[in-house]
């Protein structure tokens, strides 16, 4: 374990990254700067920019993103490529955010790879049987 603790944003559309940061806050109690939400509402690229460095600076962290583009997903990866450190993850779920939350002490090299197969291994569906027919479709690509 590191003596650093990871902080994070949670960059997203609409909403989303106000309302998923508020269900781990609840359900984990962890501190408001953990995972900081930040929506893409009425914000021009560069503003986003800005507020992601106000609250992560230049790392390490991991930018959370709702999709892998778009706004959120290219403002991420560009800080990505101009500060090391910092870590993108898209397509966030809420089981990632609450293993992060539970684990942000892991070095990024331990937490990332973690979080990466919790997010996979969180979906799933009822009835099941449909679960195999998307297994074959992927398998078929």
């Amino acid at each position: 374990m590191s003596d650093a603790v990871l902080r994070a944003v949670l960059l997203g559309h609409g909403g989303m990254p106000d309302g998923m940061v508020d269900a781990v806050r609840h359900i984990t109690g962890c501190a408001e700067d953990a995972i900081v939400p930040i929506t893409n509402r009425g914000m021009s690229p560069d503003a986003l920019t800005a507020e992601v460095q106000r609250v992560l600076g230049t790392g390490p962290g991991i930018i959370f993103t709702d999709l892998q583009s778009g706004s959120c997903g290219f403002v991420a990866r560009r800080m990505n490529l101009s500060a090391s450190g910092i870590v993108v993850i898209s397509g966030v779920n809420l089981p990632v955010l609450l293993d992060f939350a539970m684990n942000r002490s892991l070095p990024l090299d331990d937490l990332v790879p973690r979080l990466l197969t919790k997010g996979r291994a969180a979906m799933g569906c009822a009835p099941a049987h449909l679960e195999d027919h998307a297994d074959r479709a992927a398998s078929n690509r």
